[in-house]
């Protein structure tokens, strides 16, 4: 049951955040542009469901190519009732596609200053029901998800560089990773895989203060020595 769901907030500036990202698609002229900053392009909705009330859709658009979406399904009584998911963003002159750390694909098209979602072809939705998403401010979404990626920790940071998009972000301070890092590394200092069900969020840079995106996480991870991204 979970699959769903992203315009321009402002066409220009819809715009001028995929002139940011896959330069050698095919290129879109922006009418304005805009001084872009993490986690500025977000949209809501509630988009239809078959088996429930509506799955209200929250969706991030990152600078750096990368999405964060949080789908809530309403009017349901079982658990869990929200679901997080993430990936990278492309785009073709009139069309979004979001590959999910799955591989799997979904599309959208600016319609204005919202977002209509596509089928999975990528082809218009021939309905009378509700497929669009707004623009809003909100905060990124703590709904856990299962990442993979290279864990690595020296002199109180750490960072993870995910398996999924290829980038690396800090990790938030969490004592029971560190420890398990440590034990999984052995006497080589070096990044270790692990598989962690986390969110993400925005912390101050310890050095500079400056807000980066930060991986939290909601659940100890589980590390295997001897692996990397190119082994499942």
């Amino acid at each position: 049951m979970k699959k769903a769901i992203l315009a321009m907030a402002a066409t220009g500036m819809l715009f001028g955040l995929f002139g940011c990202n896959n330069s050698d698609m095919t290129a879109l002229k922006p009418t304005h542009s805009a001084e872009l900053t993490p986690m500025q392009q977000s949209w809501r909705g509630v988009i239809p469901c078959a088996d429930c009330e509506g799955i209200e859709t929250t969706l991030f658009l990152d600078k750096d190519g990368t999405w964060v979406m949080n789908e809530h399904y309403q009017g349901v009584s079982r658990e869990p009732s929200s679901f997080g998911s993430y990936g990278t963003w492309a785009r073709t002159a009139d069309k979004l596609v979001l590959t999910d750390s799955l591989g799997e694909k979904s599309y959208y098209r600016p319609k204005g200053d919202k977002l209509e979602m596509l089928d999975r072809e990528g082809n218009a939705i021939e309905t009378k029901l509700n497929y669009t998403l707004e623009p809003v401010k909100a905060s990124l979404p703590t709904t856990p998800m299962t990442m993979r990626g290279m864990y690595f920790y020296m002199a109180d940071a750490a960072t993870f560089t995910d398996c999924a998009t290829g980038k690396r972000v800090a990790v938030a301070s969490s004592a029971q990773l560190e420890r398990d890092y440590l034990n999984a590394r052995g006497n080589d200092s070096k990044p270790v895989l692990v598989v962690v069900e986390g969110h993400f969020t925005q912390e101050p840079n310890p050095d500079t203060g400056v807000m980066v995106k930060t991986l939290a996480a909601d659940k100890a991870g589980k590390f295997e020595p001897g692996k990397d991204c190119t082994i499942k």
